[in-house]
């Protein structure tokens, strides 16, 4: 999550990694001597790959996840170093996934990205997800009424995955990318739907975070009262399937000082009764009780 300021040049980010290096060797596509300089480095032992996986592919997700971390493209040494794979290695897999439209190299500023074909993969897990296309005009409403960001997100692998949102038109506005991820205990979204398990799946839960027990949801809503950033409060409702069973989590987000304590009331009614709306468009119903 960063801090974002959409009506100029500048961008405020907050970063949990610090700097590792000051100096950086900048190159594209670097000579077949000069990869084997860099790679004399010393360098951070790489994990063993696990019995019945293969190596290459799982050091080349490896790539395409650091890529998708940098909206503004990043240089064949950084991802050297973000993957704690040598250079030439980098390289190699970068030009593969570069050959199938996975990586792209953009020549004139010796940056790569992340290619259309993974876009069109990607894809393919929200057409999986029916809800986020319906969710849409709703998110659209909520960031309209409360001219904050509107997010949408599911549980996976313990975590809260943003699937789809709407930003803030404010010049300073909360930006947790679709895609990225936020723990559940600490997160609107995430305590939302953590309040629909049972009781011992909560306790659990907690249980794993190493946390005492998280603010839960309070008349159908959950807060993060800066919890996950400081400066950043966020407010969440959970959205249900025809089971009564929990489908995913809406909530708006921005800066504590445009969401004091005297407002997450009303905004938390506000999101309980779009979460409601929602819930009853995808054929969906809260369970009794």
């Amino acid at each position: 999550m960063a801090l974002h300021s959409g009506g100029s040049d500048q961008t405020y980010r907050i970063s949990h990694d610090a700097e590792k290096y000051k100096t950086r060797i900048h190159m594209s596509r670097p000579s077949a001597r000069l990869a084997t300089m860099v790679d004399d480095l010393p360098r951070i032992p790489t994990k063993t790959p696990r019995a019945g996986t293969v190596q290459s592919v799982e050091r080349a997700m490896a790539i395409l996840q650091a890529l998708s971390e940098e909206e503004e493209g990043c240089r064949l040494t950084d991802l050297s170093q973000k993957t704690n794979l040598s250079v030439s290695t980098v390289h190699r897999l970068l030009t593969t996934l570069e050959r199938q439209k996975f990586a792209h190299f953009d020549p004139s500023t010796n940056l790569w990205h992340v290619g259309r074909m993974a876009f069109t993969v990607g894809s393919s897990f929200l057409r999986q997800r029916s809800f986020v296309a319906p969710a849409l005009p709703f998110l659209k409403r909520l960031r309209d009424l409360t001219n904050e960001t509107a997010n949408l997100g599911v549980i996976e692998d313990g975590e809260v995955l943003v699937l789809s949102q709407v930003k803030s038109r404010e010049i300073m506005r909360a930006i947790t990318r679709i895609g990225g991820r936020v723990p559940m205990g600490r997160s609107g979204m995430g305590k939302a739907i953590l309040s629909t398990y049972p009781r011992f799946a909560v306790e659990a839960e907690q249980a794993q975070l190493h946390r005492k027990p998280a603010h839960m949801a309070n008349d159908g809503y959950a807060v993060d009262d800066e919890e996950f950033m400081r400066g950043l409060r966020c407010i969440a409702a959970a959205v249900y399937g025809p089971q009564g069973e929990v489908l995913c989590a809406i909530s708006v987000s921005g800066l504590s000082i445009r969401i004091p304590p005297a407002r997450v009331p009303r905004l938390g009614e506000l999101l309980v009764k779009t979460a409601d709306e929602l819930t009853h468009a995808l054929g969906g119903c809260r369970p009794e009780g």
